[in-house]
């Protein structure tokens, strides 16, 4: 299976690197997915959710409230103002999810997005990502 390089950068540092197979992200426009040899673009996000599926079919999550996103063929690079990745197990997670929550509320105007990645976190919450 094909597989891309994928870095998450904030202002404080990586939140996540490695490879993965694809990469769904909130986009200004709307969400979209990236995968292996995908088309360059650049684009602005919006808040919300980044869905990571890595190379060994494994999930991650990581909410942002805005960002850019530069895609090549083989790499995708993600420089987030703010962010929180969702992983651990047992209380890291409950902490985590409560983080990204406080993110994504602070920096949305729009209810819908807000119940979208909500949607996301809970989902992720109960294991079902």
């Amino acid at each position: 299976m094909a597989t891309m390089k994928c870095e998450i950068i904030t202002p404080n540092g990586s939140i996540f690197s490695g490879d993965i197979s694809s990469v769904t992200v909130p986009g200004s426009e709307g969400e979209f997915g990236v995968l292996p040899e995908h088309a360059g673009l650049v684009s602005l996000l919006a808040n919300g959710v980044i869905e990571i599926e890595k190379s060994d079919k494994s999930k991650e999550l990581v909410a942002i409230n805005w960002g850019h996103i530069k895609v090549d063929e083989g790499k995708v690079t993600i420089l987030a103002d703010g962010a929180v990745a969702i992983s651990g197990s047992g209380t890291e997670i409950a902490s985590a999810l409560g983080e990204a929550k406080e993110l994504i509320n602070s920096m949305s105007d729009s209810d819908v997005a807000i119940a979208t990645a909500t949607a996301k976190l809970e989902s992720a919450a109960k294991g079902n990502f």
